[in-house]
């Protein structure tokens, strides 16, 4: 007889990667096949997810703030994330429930960090302050080539999708980076199949992380 492999309930996990990876569909079906099995999840999106976060996600998004600076992306990144933690998520883990986030930390290591400029130093350091201790499990990483990661992303690019094929690949570096740095703490997902494919690889992955970090039992 099989064993049922461990619940996620409880768990504070990340889908990330770069624009065009796929990680928002898979984000979106894994949250249903969690929810289909009985989990309670809670879904969230970065910048977003609170009403001040989601004026912050306006902001960074827009086209028209070309002046922008990285630094600039950097602090209203955290002051999203730091809303979205008190309000949302920190609430969902004290009730039990999976917290599933679109993007988190993650991008911003890779997309001021690596492809910015910003040092990794800095960016975990202004972290430490944002997101009070409250860290990730897990980040699962979906990763694409450069062709097939444009060939995906939208006709009209948001000001972050629209920064150039240079800028993306760097994105694409930080993120491997990340896997290679934390392999305990991160999962890489090869997303170049079809969705299906990228789908059973994901709870393949996850599946065989939550049998190797055994959660200690509550109280």
């Amino acid at each position: 007889m099989t064993a049922q492999p461990p619940s996620p309930a409880g768990l504070f996990l990340v889908f990330d990667g770069p624009d065009g990876s796929g990680k928002t569909t898979q984000f979106n079906r894994y949250a249903e096949w969690c929810r289909s099995r009985g989990v309670d999840v809670e879904q969230v999106r970065e910048p977003g997810g609170t009403s001040i976060g989601e004026q912050i996600r306006s902001m960074l998004l827009d086209c028209g703030n070309v002046e922008m600076t990285v630094p600039c992306e950097l602090f209203l990144y955290m002051a999203s994330r730091s809303q979205l933690v008190r309000d949302v998520i920190n609430p969902a883990i004290e009730r039990g429930a999976l917290v599933l986030a679109d993007r988190f930390i993650s991008s911003t290591l890779a997309y001021q960090g690596t492809a910015g400029g910003v040092s990794q130093e800095d960016i975990l350091a202004t972290g430490e302050i944002a997101l009070g201790g409250r860290w990730p499990d897990c980040v699962v990483i979906f990763d694409v080539d450069g062709e097939t990661a444009a060939a995906r992303r939208s006709d009209a690019p948001d000001r972050m999708e629209g920064k150039g094929e240079a800028f993306h690949q760097r994105v694409r570096q930080g993120y491997l980076d990340q896997v290679a740095a934390s392999p305990e703490k991160t999962i890489l997902v090869d997303a170049s199949g079809d969705e299906d494919e990228v789908f059973a690889l994901l709870v393949s992955a996850l599946d065989a992380w939550m049998v190797e970090h055994p959660r200690e039992p509550a109280g």
